[in-house]
């Protein structure tokens, strides 16, 4: 159930408990004691009642359970789709090879710098700008501007927080790429792969 929530939408308890392949009693149960202990949230509008992960916190804490979970399995690891693998919603971020690249090209181009390599440099600010991101609205935000997230299938980080958020808002934004309705999975146009990699060879 945790896993079809990671692509931060809002769910009922019939379709998780579908998702899961459970009955409605089971899934009731399950999610009143997830809701109790604070890993997901419910909102109610009329009759219905949603479900969603409770913050962004939680959805990087159970990216890492699935790359801890697959550890000594001689199996591949990570999603068996190409298309998960390769692009996906992590909660409201990019992760996949698309992921990994993008925070591997950013701090390649010193736009995130320092220990971390989460801080933003001035070039980075000036970049992000131009890509059309609100530097100063995220810095001033409650949540964390930019942070490290495991990747799942890479065994590597791509970019979280606030500024991940934004990025993969804008990619949209653009029609660089799109979401599978059916899946966590993102399909970049070739229009898109191209317009993303022209970035960092101006």
């Amino acid at each position: 159930m945790l896993s079809a929530l990671l692509q931060g939408e809002a769910l009922t308890a019939t379709e998780l408990a579908l998702e899961a392949g459970v009955s409605p009693s089971t899934a009731s149960s399950h999610l009143t004691r997830l809701v109790s202990g604070g890993v997901i949230a419910v909102e109610r509008q009329g009759r219905h009642r949603y479900f969603r992960l409770f913050d962004h916190e939680i959805a990087t804490l159970l990216e890492q359970l699935h790359v801890i979970a697959s550890r000594g399995s001689s199996m591949r690891r990570g999603p068996s789709d190409p298309a998960l693998r390769i692009a996906r919603v992590c909660y409201d971020h990019l992760a996949g090879e698309r992921g990994v690249w993008l925070l591997d090209r950013l701090r390649a181009a010193k736009f995130l710098t320092g220990r971390d390599g989460c801080a933003l440099s001035a070039e980075g600010e000036a970049f992000f700008i131009r890509m059309g991101i609100d530097v100063e609205e995220l810095s001033n935000a409650r949540r964390t501007f930019a942070r490290t997230c495991l990747d799942w299938s890479e065994r590597r980080h791509h970019l979280g927080g606030a500024l991940g958020a934004a990025i993969l808002d804008r990619i949209f934004a653009l029609r660089w790429a799109r979401r599978d309705r059916m899946s966590r999975a993102i399909s970049f146009s070739p229009h898109g792969e191209r317009a993303l990699r022209q970035l960092f060879t101006r």
